[in-house]
């Protein structure tokens, strides 16, 4: 979809913030970047705060790092990095490189992510994926319990590809519900303050 599209059919679903990060290496960072700046005025047009940023995705673990300064360097409200996910060959290490990485606010799609790595996610403030994207979500349950064994931040996200992919609050529930939160864990999750987790 278009950016604006996205965002339009989001502002239909009751979003009032959203934040649009599209696969990003080396070769296209500042180019992602700077196309969705444009987009801000027309996002608050619909009534949408548009959350500028990157999905760092399939790059070595060694310039993860690199790539994530760079990106918040240019104006990046937000960092996601692609994590394990079973479904894909990324490459060992990516999940530690993301979770050590003061620039990462994400790690999506994680996979079998360590208790390790999620303590020190817990300590650089990076949050874990619960996705709705199917494939990736299989490991949703194990993400849940490290995250609460390592007393990480969780966020629940849609990864939306296309327009059937966008969740809304009863989906939203339903996706951290599945993956073994508690009433109580799931309203804190969800009740989430963007603006306040971004600025940590």
């Amino acid at each position: 979809m278009l950016p604006i599209e996205l965002i339009r059919r989001m502002a239909v679903t009751g979003y009032t913030t959203v934040a649009i990060t599209d696969h990003a290496d080396t070769s296209n960072t500042s180019d992602i970047l700077s196309t969705l700046f444009r987009v801000r005025e027309s996002a608050k047009l619909f009534g949408v705060e548009l959350l500028c940023g990157v999905e760092i995705t399939h790059v070595p673990p060694q310039q993860i790092a690199d790539l994530a300064k760079l990106a918040k360097d240019e104006g990046a409200d937000i960092v996601v990095v692609h994590g394990e996910t079973p479904v894909e060959p990324v490459a060992p290490g990516t999940n530690h490189a993301a979770c050590g990485c003061r620039y990462v606010n994400i790690l999506a799609h994680p996979g079998l992510v360590s208790v390790e790595d999620a303590k020190i996610a817990a300590e650089t403030g990076v949050a874990l994926e619960l996705t709705s994207r199917g494939g990736h979500n299989r490991t949703n349950g194990h993400v849940a319990r490290v995250a609460r064994e390592a007393r990480c931040r969780l966020v629940v996200d849609s990864d939306a590809h296309a327009p059937h992919d966008i969740l809304d609050k009863r989906a939203k529930r339903i996706v951290a519900r599945g993956a073994g939160l508690n009433e109580a864990e799931c309203r804190e999750i969800l009740s989430l303050n963007v603006g306040e987790f971004l600025s940590c």
